[in-house]
């Protein structure tokens, strides 16, 4: 049976597309550093053609926005190292204690309950205090030693923290230009209707960009502020951590949680300050799912928990840590390209009678 031209070009766009993600399934690691760099420069695209249009040369607005770009995330970084160097060494010198009344506790459940048991928990609480020792030379040997036995790890986060702002800077330089080839390879029949999905996606796309800062940023406030009325020490750091890693579903939010509790345990050490995180990780809760999301996101971005956690955990499994941050905008890309495929196929010959 001959096949018509028509089937043959869907043929070969099907195989390109299987050739493309096969490519992407082999060589992950490698396209990781190209497909982030592509992520910020989108990001940052806006703001250097902003500065172009005042007459700034694009270098210098490049580079501007690169720069301003590391100095938010050294601030993200110094936040964890701060709320990390507070709270270990607290934590090594009370863990004795906290165990001594985890130990009376069990022991007066277990009285009430019959039962003849001794708990003895002064071994773990020896290892646990080993183990979260600040002993500056300890740290060190520890990371020399997991450098000498992890070193192409090590060079590769090494490699891709360089190779990703000049990347990044490449991009932003000639996007422009790139953007006009990538338009020129389509065909010209095929461009007015690929034209409309790029816009629908750069419009989803820079909306949730958008969104998510504005929510990250309010989250941010918002857990501080809750946390320094109820009397945390730490309000400001773990607050704003928190407020910042809700970017990552679900782990940002449980690190931050734990570190709250953690801090909670060691300042009050009473279950005031399991009711207190309680409340105002709660309320924050409340606040990002009934209103900030619908309202700064849309509902159009809406994407399933289900989906979600299969995205986190496919692009985590693919591209690594660096994966699950590029997790949910491809989610919304890929929710608008099922929408536009759902469309064709109720209306072609597979769907209708």
């Amino acid at each position: 049976m001959p096949i018509s031209p028509s089937v043959r070009i869907r043929i070969a766009w099907l195989l390109l597309l299987a050739a493309l993600l096969g490519t992407g399934w082999l060589l992950g690691a490698v396209l990781m550093p190209f497909l982030l760099a592509l992520t910020v420069a989108y990001a940052l695209h806006p703001a250097v053609e902003r500065m172009a249009r005042w007459h700034i040369p694009r270098l210098l607005g490049a580079s501007v926005a690169l720069v301003l770009l590391a100095v938010a995330l050294v601030a993200l970084g110094s936040l964890i190292v701060s709320v990390l160097d507070t709270t270990l060494p607290q934590l090594q010198r009370q863990v004795p204690g906290l165990l001594s009344k985890l130990t009376d506790w069990l022991g007066a459940v277990a009285a009430r309950m019959g039962l003849q048991s001794h708990f003895d928990l002064a071994t773990l609480g020896t290892a646990l205090s080993r183990s979260i020792s600040g002993d500056p030379q300890r740290w060190a040997m520890q990371v020399l030693s997991s450098a000498r036995t992890g070193g192409s790890t090590l060079l590769s986060v090494l490699g891709n923290a360089v190779l990703v702002p000049v990347l990044t800077l490449y991009l932003l330089l000639d996007w422009r230009e790139l953007m006009q080839r990538a338009t020129g390879l389509v065909p010209p029949r095929h461009r007015e209707r690929l034209g409309g999905l790029l816009d629908e996606c750069d419009e989803v796309l820079g909306r949730y960009l958008r969104g998510q800062i504005t929510v990250m940023l309010l989250l941010a406030a918002f857990y501080a502020v809750g946390l320094s009325l109820a009397g945390f020490q730490l309000a400001v750091p773990i607050g704003v951590f928190t407020g910042l890693a809700v970017a990552v579903p679900f782990i940002g939010f449980g690190i931050g949680l734990l570190l709250a509790l953690l801090a909670g345990a060691l300042q009050f050490q009473s279950l005031y300050a399991l009711g207190a995180v309680a409340v105002v990780y709660g309320l924050g809760q409340v606040l990002e799912s009934s209103y900030l999301t619908p309202r700064l996101l849309g509902r159009r971005i809406g994407l399933h928990p289900l989906f979600v956690i299969f995205l986190l955990l496919a692009f985590g499994d693919l591209f690594g840590f660096l994966g699950v941050l590029l997790a949910l905008p491809a989610g919304a890309l890929m929710l608008v390209v099922a929408r536009h495929l759902v469309h064709w196929y109720r209306g072609s010959a597979l769907y209708l009678p």
